[in-house]
């Protein structure tokens, strides 16, 4: 979208004033529509191809407010300019509260006016470019919210590309925060069981002596609390998924049970003699390292077996950094959306401190992070200031400074910084020369000089 792409409708029930204002915009290169009644403004905007509305705010038959209401119903990208006199300043400023970019003063000042649609065709063009971005980057990229590029991700989503579609068990290895969940439902989401909801369990969360009831279901008086029969988690994903996250801390006693499930595919629940037939398909997941729980004795080795038909294991962001490029821009679109915030980017300073930090907490604690900073923005662009002290802080730490070394020569030490930035933006030289702090042109001769093309 550019200035002669955008179509201005001016709303005047005055013919000279609207022919003025459209022809002062038109000498710039808009495209403008004249409406001389509230009516014949509606009719434009029913229609649907107008980006900006000017309008008065008097007019004998439809009034501004009006026309503002009508805009933002049917077009709610469109932006829209009172014109107004002095005495009907305060209803302008309420209508701003409704939705109205601005307003302008009779008589209208030709440069004001002229800088003001700059502006808006400006913002109208970041938003839209952003969304085409988004979009393009989900269609390259994204599979059901799953964003990276990096070679470690594209591998796992080719794993799963090739399960979802079978009923084998799998087991979800990796750290906190690295999208064990997010992985799980985008293997039931591709699979024929998806029009049935995915069941979740976590059994760190539930307490020993009610984790069994929780799985298998029990009868009433089966023990005390027992009001009433209940199902279990595996008996609601009959014909579905069961997803088993932090499979780990499951007590050895459940284990024995689980393995049942998965050998003879039936279940009994608490306090009955009767077995139950269940069709489930298995995915579990864990943080922990169930190879060294089976040596401690703490996980069975049969079952780690049984789980463990196809393995997927999550890598750290911190092995994948030039997907945070990606996610940044992911995150920051749907935070900016669910806080109805307009916040449309973020500075190449933040980016640069973002891009240093090691990510801990993984993309759980990098998500976090643009939620605050979005919330806590009051402007367009996210800055160095929106970031959280903590990360803003470890960021600029000597010790995450990328493989410098004392003794190094100034050649070596640029060599290993400019490889070393390359590599966490996923080799974009562009966004690598705005780290750096460098011109393309710039990077382009190092790169040829230090033999990284």
């Amino acid at each position: 979208m550019g200035i002669n792409d955008t179509v201005i409708l001016v709303v005047d029930d005055k013919k000279e004033h609207a022919t003025a204002t459209a022809e002062a915009l038109q000498r710039i290169g808009h495209t403008c529509l004249i409406a001389t009644s509230g009516k014949e403004g509606l009719k434009y905007i029913e229609a649907g191809n107008v980006d900006i509305v000017i309008t008065d705010l008097i007019m004998y038959d439809i009034d501004g407010l009006q026309i503002l209401k009508a805009t933002k119903e049917r077009l709610p990208e469109a932006e829209v300019v009172l014109i107004t006199g002095y005495g009907t300043v305060e209803t302008a400023v309420d209508a701003m509260q409704k939705g109205a970019a601005t307003y302008l003063l009779k008589p209208i000042n030709i440069n004001h006016l002229r800088a003001e649609i700059a502006k808006l065709v400006e913002k109208q063009m970041l938003v839209r470019n952003n969304k085409e971005l988004h979009k393009q980057l989900d269609e390259k990229f994204g599979l059901n919210g799953i964003i990276g590029n990096s070679p470690k991700i594209q591998k796992i989503l080719n794993i799963v590309n090739q399960i979802s579609g079978t009923t084998a068990t799998v087991l979800i290895t990796g750290e906190s925060g690295t999208g064990k969940e997010l992985i799980a439902k985008t293997i039931h989401n591709n699979s024929p069981r998806k029009n049935k909801p995915m069941v979740i369990l976590n059994s760190a969360a539930i307490p020993e002596n009610l984790l069994e009831s929780e799985l298998f279901g029990h009868e009433k008086g089966a023990f005390t609390g027992a009001l009433y029969q209940r199902k279990g988690k595996i008996e609601c994903a009959h014909h579905s998924t069961l997803f088993l996250d932090e499979v780990g801390d499951m007590p050895l006693s459940t284990q024995v049970k689980l393995l049942r499930v998965i050998e003879d595919g039936v279940i009994t629940r608490v306090g009955s003699n009767e077995t139950i037939e269940v069709d489930v398909r298995l995915i579990a997941a864990t943080n922990q390292d169930l190879e060294k729980l089976i040596k401690e004795g703490k996980f069975r080795n049969d079952l780690y077996f049984r789980l463990n038909v196809v393995s997927l294991k999550l890598p750290p962001l911190r092995e994948r950094l030039e997907d945070t490029v990606l996610l940044i821009d992911a995150f920051l679109r749907e935070y900016s959306q669910m806080h109805a915030k307009a916040v449309f980017q973020i500075s190449s300073d933040a980016r640069k401190i973002l891009y240093k930090y090691p990510w801990p907490g993984n993309i759980r604690e990098l998500k976090n992070c643009i939620e605050s900073m979005v919330v806590v923005s009051t402007k367009e662009t996210l800055g160095v200031e929106d970031i959280p002290d903590h990360i803003f802080q470890r960021s600029n730490e000597v010790l995450h400074s990328p493989g410098l070394v004392a003794g190094m020569t100034v050649e070596e030490a640029e060599r290993e910084l400019i490889k070393t930035t390359l590599t966490t933006v996923g080799g974009n030289r562009e966004e690598a020369a705005k780290m750096l702090g460098i011109g393309e042109r710039t990077l382009y001769r190092k790169l040829d000089r230090y033999g990284l093309k």
